[in-house]
This record gives C-alpha cells, sequence and structure tokens, in this order.
C-alpha cells in the first residue's frame, strides 16, 4: 500500500496482504496497519488500484470495513475484488470501472491508468499529476511484445510523459536481480504444446488462479489436443468464471466440463487445471498428491505440469509435493529448464528502458524485498541518476517531494497486523511469542486445591503435561516435579505467603528451575489454584 499526500488530500495506491512467514504460527494473513489512515480518513479522496493479485488488492475487504472511499481499477481487478467483498460481507457499491488509458480527476490528484503487461490482464501502471508534479507508478509489470491478448505496454504514454516531465517515479524492483529480458508469456504456450503431445494419460496442470493468459493457453492446448478441461480449486473456479463472464477467457462450447463429469471421458481425453502450484497445504493438488483428495486420484499415467515457480520460502511445501506426486506413479514437469512458466515481473534490461522512457527526477524502488530495492537502486546509478536523488525505504517511511528536490521525512506508524481467523490484529508479538514457546517446549498445567480460610492445600498437587514429554515414559520425572510444587508451597505457609498471585509465582520459578535442570528445556507452566 502506498499513500500520496498533497496538503490535506490523500490518494491511496493498492491495498494488498502477504502470507505469514514461517515463524507467524497459527496466523492465515497479514494486511497492513492502516492507523495512519484512521486518523486522517476525511482526507482520503479514492483508493487506485493497478491490479488484481492478491498482494496488491487483498487487505481491502478488511479496510473497506473501515473507510468508505471509492475504489478505482480496471474490469478483472473489480471483478475479482467483488468476489472477495462478497465473501467478507462487505459492500461493493463504491467500485467504479476504468479503462486502461482512462484519466480521472480526484481531489487535485489526475490518475491515468497506463496499460502495462503482467501474469494477469488489465494490469496498468499509473501516472499521477499533482499540483507539485507529475508521479510515475509503474505497477507491477514486464515487457511483453507477443502478450497473449496482442494488448503490449503502453510505451508512447510513458515516454510523452518522460517528454513533459516526470518528478518522481516508483518502478517495480522484484526482478531487479535478473539480468537480461523476462521471456514473453507466449513461450509458454510451445512448452505446453510439447508436453501435452508427450502426454499419454490425463494431463493436470497447477499454476496461479490469478495467471488468466496462462490457464487461456493451457485452454488453446487442450482444443488443439481434443482434450476437455476441468478445472478444480476454489480461487481457480471464480477467477475462470469472472474471466469468462468478463471476455479475459474464451473457449470453444462443450471444452470446458464440470469437475464432477471426469468419469465419463478417458484419461486421454482430460485436462484438469488447479491451485496449489506453491504447494500449500489445503490446495488441491497437494491433497491430489497425499491421496486425500475426494474428486481426483493420481493415477500412474497422468502427466502434473507444475506451471510456477515457487515463491521464496515454499521451496520445500513444492518439493515435497513433487516427491508425494512421483511416489504415486505420475510424470511431473517442472522447473525453469522445463519453460512451462515465465515470470511476471520485468528483468534488468526492461527496467532500463523503463527508466530511460520516463527519465525521473527523482527515483524510489519499490515491490520487492530490501535487497531487491537495493540492486535496482544501484541500475538507476549505472543509467546516470545522482546517488542523492535515489531514495530507498521501509514500510512507514515519509519521502517529502517538493519541484527541486526530495527528502526522507521520518516516519508513520506502519506494519504488519495479522489475521487469524475471525480475529484481524488480535494476535501480536505477545501471542505469537506464546505460541512459540508452546511449539518449542509445550506446556505443564499445576492444580492445587486450596482451602482460603486457613491457606492450606486440601487436595493435589495435579501435573498435566502437554507437548513437553510423554508422561507414562518419565514417571520419575514427573513425581519429583509434584515434590518441587509441595516443597514451595509448604515454603509458602511457613512464610505466611497468603497472596495467590505470589503462590502461583513460586510454584513456577521453583518448577521451571527444576524441569530446566533436568531436561534443558522451558515449558510454559501454568499453575491453576482452586479455592474451596
Amino acid at each position: 500500500m502506498t499513500v500520496i499526500r498533497v496538503d490535506d488530500e490523500i490518494l491511496v495506491i493498492d491495498s494488498g496482504l502477504m502470507f505469514p512467514e514461517e515463524d507467524m504460527l497459527g496466523i492465515d494473513l497479514v494486511i497492513p496497519d492502516i492507523s495512519y489512515l484512521l486518523e486522517n480518513r476525511e482526507k482520503i479522496k479514492a483508493i487506485v488500484l493497478t491490479h488484481g493479485h492478491e498482494d496488491h488488492i487483498g487487505a481491502l475487504p478488511y479496510v473497506l470495513k473501515q473507510i468508505n472511499v471509492p475504489v478505482y481499477g480496471t474490469r478483472l481487478t473489480l471483478g475479482i475484488l467483488e468476489g472477495r467483498l462478497k465473501e467478507n460481507g462487505v459492500d461493493s457499491s463504491n467500485l467504479h470501472s476504468v479503462m486502461q488509458g482512462d484519466i480521472i480527476n480526484v481531489g487535485c490528484f489526475s490518475v491515468g491508468f497506463i496499460r502495462v503487461n503482467h501474469s494477469i490482464p488489465d494490469a496498468v501502471g499509473l501516472s499521477i499529476k499533482t499540483p507539485v508534479g507529475m508521479i510515475v507508478h509503474t505497477g507491477d509489470f514486464k515487457l511483453d511484445y507477443t502478450p497473449i491478448d496482442g494488448k503490449m505496454t503502453d510505451f508512447r504514454r510513458f515516454s510523452d510523459l518522460g517528454n513533459k516531465g516526470v518528478l518522481v517515479m516508483m518502478a517495480d524492483s522484484t526482478n531487479s536481480e535478473r539480468a537480461g529480458h523476462t521471456p514473453s508469456e507466449s513461450t509458454v504456450g510451445a512448452s505446453f504444446d510439447k508436453a501435452f503431445h508427450n502426454a499419454r494419460g490425463r494431463i493436470i496442470v497447477a499454476t496461479f488462479s490469478s495467471n488468466v493468459h496462462r490457464i487461456q493457453q493451457v485452454i488453446d492446448t487442450a482444443v488443439r489436443y481434443k482434450r476437455r478441461v476441468a478445472v478444480l480449486g476454489r480461487s481457480m473456479v471464480n477467477v475462470v468464471n469472472i474471466s469468462l463472464e468478463l471476455g479475459y477467457i474464451t473457449c470453444p462450447e462443450g471444452t470446458l466440463i464440470d469437475i464432477d463429469e471426469i468419469n465419463n471421458f478417458r484419461a486421454e481425453q482430460l485436462v484438469i487445471v488447479t491451485t496449489g502450484s506453491q504447494g500449500e497445504p489445503m490446495s488441491a493438488l497437494t491433497r491430489m498428491a497425499m491421496s486425500d483428495h475426494r474428486k481426483v486420484t493420481i493415477a500412474p499415467n497422468d502427466t502434473v505440469i507444475i506451471s510456477a515457480t515457487p515463491i521464496p520460502g515454499n521451496e520445500k511445501l513444492v518439493s515435497k509435493t513433487i516427491d508425494n506426486l512421483l511416489r504415486l506413479g505420475a510424470n511431473v514437469v517442472y522447473g525453469r529448464d522445463k519453460g512451462v512458466h515465465v515470470s511476471g515481473h520485468a528483468s534488468q534490461e526492461e527496467l532500463k528502458l523503463m527508466h530511460n522512457l520516463v527519465r525521473p527526477k527523482f527515483f524510489i524502488p519499490v515491490h520487492g524485498e530490501y535487497h531487491h530495492l537495493v540492486q535496482h537502486a544501484k541500475l538507476a546509478q549505472e543509467l546516470g541518476m545522482p546517488k542523492d536523488h535515489i531514495f530507498m525505504g521501509e514500510n512507514g517511511t515519509i519521502f517529502e517531494f517538493t519541484r527541486d528536490k526530495g527528502t526522507v521525512a521520518g516516519k508513520v506508524t506502519a506494519g504488519m497486523v495479522m489475521v487469524d481467523g475471525l480475529g484481524v490484529g488480535d494476535v501480536g508479538n505477545i501471542v505469537l511469542r506464546d505460541r512459540r514457546q508452546l511449539s518449542q517446549d509445550g506446556i505443564l498445567i499445576v492444580v492445587v486445591t486450596m482451602d482460603k480460610a486457613s491457606n492450606t492445600v486440601v487436595a493435589g498437587p495435579d501435573i498435566v503435561s502437554r507437548g513437553f514429554v510423554y508422561v507414562r515414559e518419565s514417571e520419575a520425572l514427573m513425581d519429583e516435579a509434584k515434590a518441587r510444587v509441595e516443597q514451595a508451597l509448604d515454603r509458602c505457609e511457613d512464610e505466611g505467603v497468603k497472596e495467590w498471585a505470589a503462590i502461583k509465582s513460586n510454584v513456577r520459578d521453583a518448577l521451571g528451575r527444576y524441569l530446566f535442570e533436568k531436561t534443558r528445556r522451558r515449558p510454559m507452566i501454568l499453575p491453576i489454584i482452586m479455592e474451596i
């Protein structure tokens, strides 16, 4: 999410989510902290969207519950967003559709939507005219000279903007470490053709549900080889239905069949397009690989094409899925060398061309990990941009620009809000720390019954353990642990300690010390005192 502010008017670009990192135990997704926007909600004029990927629109169901402002995006972007809002019970009456090439006025901003290529149709870069100067935001882009839908990046618009003068450019840095050019999406079609030609049985293609051009290529190849296509996975079904409705996917009558009809056809007549290219535990492909899917069972003659590369951090999950598919006898086509996937982001030569077209005065690399931003900044310097005209930031950084100069002007509250089930932001660092401790060393619950009047122990202590040791094999340890608790309680009685908080603290300390001596582990210890 990027916020542009001129005086008392704010424009927001995108509002995405990220998936949890490994140490975020039990978290479903992560959205931006919008405290700054909530404090300034009456200043927000609109939210404009570059494209329909989750990392650009995924937080909107949460954001629009709190901030009611117009949202502008292209037809497919809004089509996907509308489905997400409906699922979350959020009103979608404030969505406004724009075309690539349109210019809209909101507050003091004049926003132009410039066609770019990406791994989802209808992606745009933005030109944002402000009273101070022109800002260009490339959105996620690549320069594809042979796009599937024939619609190329609008080089002329970028070049015209460059000729008129651009104050600041923000550009996609995801592939800034990759030399050369990103191959065209159409090269994947040739690889599909080869894989389909070699396949004897059923073909299963796993890809991102939002990669509509990729799905179109699967359908085209299936038609060539006289195969029917079934779609599997909730997000895949949603996106295919929206794309068919809006005309972004075309296919001959009768090509698409329902997943329940696959048993009416022979294996060599079928293609199944599915989610799960990232090895996500609950996805259709992963469940097939675990022989756990209700409708599709992997058979020895199946060909599985994984048309994606693992997102950093998902490599283990993907390779586990591939291993399981191979165990079931499937032929698996995967990896960069097979040509069944290309990136949707610009490599170094395309980034250089974008810089040379736009020729901005100041530059902010965006989109990517910090090392991608650093690499993109170096690239801009190599092209002759002065180092002090390039601005690097972390989440929350404020960049301030006048017509002549730019500065880093502090920070606003920003960061991550974690979503766990229906709870938004109720799981913070403390809860995660507890979850980590529970996952590493387990928990012991000590239950003691005490007489409130005489402050004496009536029953117990009983110790219940989960995830610490297997109690039946550690009786001696547990008996000694009980003895340590009794000693601690006796000590409290002798010293006249009557505060229950203090008694619990003594029990926790005594037991914790003993268990660490014996096991070198620090389980969470919860003393519970029941009074009679």
